[in-house]
């Protein structure tokens, strides 16, 4: 999970500088495997790996967790909690693949049959021999 802190009214360092050390105190104490904070040029990302969904909620329900996120910089649209890595990092997973759009999309044409009306060229001597199909009787 991510908590992204945007600057507003004063910068996101300040606010963990602040809030940093409780809110990586209760993620260990609820049961957090990993935690990791990273300074961007628009505010702060807390990342943090439970093992599972209820660990994230018992998290997320802490009254010093609460305090927190209600205190960050920009009240209105400064913070962003989600899943996954944050910041402007990928998924830790892979994209699954997806049709073409546009002209990829476009079907191959088909494969040219071969029947009894083309044979093989075989030209003159001292030209490179290479494989050919050409109409019978050519």
């Amino acid at each position: 999970m991510s908590i992204e802190v945007f600057d507003g009214r004063f910068s996101a360092s300040s606010w963990v500088t602040s809030y940093g050390d409780s809110l990586v105190e209760a993620a260990v104490s609820t049961g957090s495997t990993d935690w990791n904070w990273h300074s961007t040029s628009w505010g702060v990302v807390f990342e943090l790996a439970f093992a599972d969904q209820d660990d994230w909620e018992r998290f997320r329900q802490l009254l010093v967790v609460q305090i927190a996120l209600d205190a960050v910089p920009d009240p209105v649209g400064g913070l962003l909690i989600y899943r996954g890595r944050g910041g402007s990092s990928g998924t830790s997973k892979p994209r699954t693949t997806r049709p073409f759009a546009g002209a990829g999309a476009v079907a191959l044409p088909m494969p040219v049959a071969i029947d009894d009306n083309w044979t093989n060229f075989d030209g003159p001597a001292d030209i490179e021999r290479r494989r050919l199909l050409v109409p019978a009787g050519a």
